[in-house]
């Protein structure tokens, strides 16, 4: 073997050692991650449905609804309801949508946003998907009168 021959030998193997040594950093990576996304627990059924939610510090109260049951697979609009804690309807608000499946770690496949506001505290949401069926988070990051908090709502797809 001359000496281009083991330059090339060498190459070739140490492309090899570096694509393993990646798969493996990929595999302990992702070991790490699933371990810790499934050991999350569904909340209380209790938790789940459209609503009406309270949000984390009290301070609004939402409500889904949804013209047509929610399904994987299909682009779907929701209205939400917003009041605030005593009950009042909340027409000047900004909402910000998150979500996604804590137990599989990723998040909506969309962006869903707000389109509309409907007056009387409802809100057009378009451009909502689940991928697929399981247990889903929706979050609703909400910003009006009386303060900034946030709703989460727990779907069974």
């Amino acid at each position: 073997m001359n000496s281009s021959d083991r330059i090339r030998t060498t190459r070739r193997l140490s492309g090899f050692v570096a694509g393993v040594l990646g798969i493996i950093i990929v595999l302990a990576a992702t070991d790490g991650y699933t371990a810790d996304t499934h050991k999350l627990s569904r909340p209380a059924s209790s938790e789940f449905g459209l609503g009406p939610r309270r949000s984390a510090s009290g301070i609004y109260v939402a409500t889904i609804e949804a013209q047509q049951p929610l399904r994987p697979r299909r682009m779907q609009s929701v209205r939400v309801l917003i009041r605030d804690a005593a009950g009042v309807p909340v027409d000047v608000a900004v909402i910000t949508i998150d979500g996604g499946m804590p137990q599989h770690g990723h998040g909506l496949p969309t962006r869903p946003r707000v389109t509309q506001n409907l007056g009387g505290g409802a809100y057009e949401i378009d451009g909502l998907r689940f991928n697929m069926g399981g247990w889903w988070e929706f979050r609703l990051a909400i910003s009006g009168p009386a303060g900034e908090d946030a709703v989460t709502f727990n779907f069974d797809i």
